[in-house]
C-alpha cells in the first residue's frame, strides 16, 4: 500500500497534496512499488522524468520483487517497459524521459559476489546466469536493449547521452579498459515537445561566442554519499535534465528516488517533485536529505 512520507509532520496531507504549499520544500515522497503507485496518478501530471532505476544485476537492494534482480534480463527489460508505459501516460504532451542506466558483464556462472572494500554495495547474495546467446564475460548491452524496447513501446529516442565520470572508482581488470562512462537516454512522450536548449548551454572555445549548443559528451565526476544508499547520482547531471526538461513550477517524477537527488535538484531549481520509492529506509534517507539540504 503506497503512502506519502511526511517531511513536514506539521501539514496533514492527502495522497496527492499541493506540495508548493510547503515553503521549504517542493518534493512529496511516495513510499511503495512503482509498478503500483503510477496507476494512482492522473494522464499528463509531469512535465519531466529524471530517474535511474536499479541497474540489472549488480545490487541487491533487499526488497522482494525488486527491480533488477530477475534471472532473465529480458524479464527486467520487460518490467521496465511497463513501468515507463505507466509513465509515458502521467507525463504532459510535450514531456520528456531522462534515463540514466548503467550497464553489465555476465556472471560467467558465478552464483554470489563478495564485498569490496572500494565499493561497500557490491555483494550480492545472488547472480543471473548468463543471458542467453551471450558467453562469460560479454558486455550484455543493457542500455540499449532497454532504449530499443521503450522505443518499440512507442517512446520517441531523441539522444544517447554519454556521462563521462572523471573520476571514476578504479577497476582491478586487465585485459579491457576500465569502464568509466554511463548513458543518460533523452526520450520524448511526443514528436514536438519541450526542450530547453538554451538552460543548458555550454562555453564555447570559439571567442566569437560566448556559448554553444550542449554536446553529447557530459563529463561530471561522481558524488560521494555517506549514507547507506550506494547509488547515487550527481546533482549536476539531474540539474541538466531538470533545466532543460522543465520550466519553474512543473512537476517532475523520479519513480525511482533512491537518496533523493532528483527532490534535491527540484527543490533548487524551484520545480515540484513527486518521488516513488520502494524501500522505506532509503526514502527516509531522502527525506533527511530534502530536509538538511544536502
Amino acid at each position: 500500500m503506497a503512502r506519502v512520507l511526511q517531511l513536514f509532520p506539521e501539514f496533514e496531507e492527502e495522497f496527492e497534496p499541493d506540495i508548493s504549499k510547503h515553503p521549504r520544500n517542493l518534493c512529496e515522497i511516495v513510499v511503495g512499488d512503482a509498478r503500483h503507485v503510477l496507476a494512482g496518478f492522473p494522464d499528463g501530471l509531469f512535465q519531466a522524468v529524471v530517474t535511474s532505476p536499479p541497474y540489472w544485476g549488480l545490487r541487491d537492494y533487499g526488497v522482494n520483487g525488486q527491480i533488477g534482480a530477475e534471472m532473465d534480463v529480458e524479464a527486467y527489460i520487460s518490467n521496465l517497459v511497463a513501468i515507463f508505459g505507466e509513465v509515458r501516460r502521467t507525463l504532459a504532451a510535450d514531456g520528456t524521459l531522462w534515463l540514466n542506466i548503467g550497464d553489465s558483464y555476465t556472471s560467467g556462472g558465478r552464483t554470489w559476489r563478495d564485498d569490496d572494500a572500494k565499493n561497500k554495495g557490491r555483494g550480492m547474495s545472488y547472480r543471473a546466469p548468463t543471458p542467453n546467446g551471450l558467453k562469460p564475460k560479454d558486455l550484455i548491452g543493457v542500455p540499449w536493449k532497454v532504449a530499443f524496447a521503450l522505443q518499440a513501446d512507442g517512446w520517441y529516442l531523441r539522444s544517447d547521452l554519454i556521462w563521462n565520470k572523471p573520476n571514476c572508482q578504479p577497476e582491478s581488470v586487465k585485459d579491457r579498459p576500465t569502464r568509466s562512462h554511463e548513458y543518460v537516454f533523452l526520450f520524448s512522450k511526443s514528436e514536438r515537445y519541450h526542450y530547453d536548449h538554451e538552460a543548458i548551454q555550454e562555453p564555447a572555445s570559439d571567442s566569437r561566442q560566448q556559448h554553444k549548443n550542449r554536446r553529447s559528451v557530459w563529463n561530471i565526476n561522481t558524488e560521494p554519499y555517506a549514507g547507506a544508499h550506494f547509488a547515487v547520482y550527481p546533482r549536476s547531471l539531474v540539474r541538466l535534465c531538470v533545466a532543460a526538461g522543465s520550466r519553474k513550477g512543473d512537476r517532475v517524477l523520479d519513480p525511482f528516488l533512491g537518496s533523493g537527488t532528483t527532490g534535491m535538484v527540484c527543490n533548487e531549481l524551484e520545480r515540484q517533485c513527486t518521488g516513488i520509492e520502494i524501500n522505506e529506509e532509503y526514502a527516509n534517507l531522502a527525506r533527511n536529505r530534502l530536509l538538511n539540504g544536502r
